[in-house]
């Protein structure tokens, strides 16, 4: 797997000499203002990619809060995003590269080799003296990307309830405990699940933690085939690009908890 990271100083010097596209991908659960947050500042030359439409189908509990978009929809989408065969892409946010980072997957999964997450975001695009565009750009022209589907592996919940390496549930630990449960119908874990938030990929400054660090943090988890799930399979995708800065493979599981929760079939473990 190519780089997973580019830092804000990095993209303003390749931004001088190449093109590059930049992707906007401004979303939390709870924050629908995604495209306000894009028209009052981005970085200049961005698109905005809404998570909910662009980045997944539509939510089911059969099938999660967060499907795997079909991959002729994908299609369309990224081709709208102005998005050609072998040119170079950039995603960003604001949160950590939290929800850029399913813009990353999905694209490495399509068999785009050229893609990375702008380490620490739009706040390191600031702190760095990145200049800001307000309202509308242009639309892009649309793009030749192929998707072909495959890049990254992916596992389903049979897969995940048999898996024989380590799955990591990677949502805040009293989620994982079954403490609390404030989306999902059922509270706990996949039974076998490690749990590895999140949230510990990053430093205080929402910047990825080095590869050393995340090799140590890893370490627990390690060897053997690791996959990972979350709510709805947006910040397992975090996951795996620390796993990947650390040099470690790993397959998602997209369904995750909200899919395996609303099957009563499926077992729940609780606790540590």
């Amino acid at each position: 797997m190519g780089a997973v990271l580019i830092s804000s100083a990095e993209l303003r010097e390749e931004l001088s000499d190449k093109a590059i596209h930049l992707l906007d991908v401004r979303w939390a659960l709870g924050d629908p203002d995604g495209p306000q947050h894009y028209l009052d500042g981005h970085i200049p030359g961005a698109v905005f990619v809404d998570l909910e439409t662009e980045l997944a189908a539509a939510p089911s509990p059969a099938r999660g809060r967060h499907p795997l978009p079909d991959p002729g929809t994908f299609e369309k989408c990224a081709r709208s995003w102005g998005l050609n065969e072998g040119e170079p892409v950039v995603v960003y946010d604001a949160t950590g590269g939290m929800a850029a980072a399913r813009a990353w997957w999905l694209l490495r999964w399509a068999g785009v080799e050229n893609v990375r997450i702008l380490d620490g975001g739009l706040p390191a695009w600031l702190a760095t003296g990145g200049e800001l565009a307000t309202g509308a750009e242009p639309d892009p022209v649309d793009g030749d990307l192929v998707v072909r589907p495959g890049g990254l592996p992916v596992i389903d919940a049979d897969i995940a309830a048999t898996w024989s390496g380590v799955l990591l549930d990677a949502r805040a630990a009293e989620r994982y405990r079954g403490d609390v449960e404030p989306i999902d119908p059922r509270a706990g874990h996949i039974p076998g699940a490690h749990s590895a938030p999140t949230a510990e990929n990053l430093t205080p400054t929402g910047h990825f933690r080095t590869p050393e660090e995340l090799r140590a943090r890893f370490a627990p988890h390690t060897p053997g085939p690791i996959a990972v799930y979350c709510g709805s399979g947006v910040t397992a995708a975090h996951q795996i690009a620390a796993l990947a800065v650390a040099g470690i493979d790993a397959a998602l599981y997209p369904g995750s908890w909200s899919q395996w929760s609303n099957d009563p079939k499926r077992p729940v473990a609780t606790g540590e």
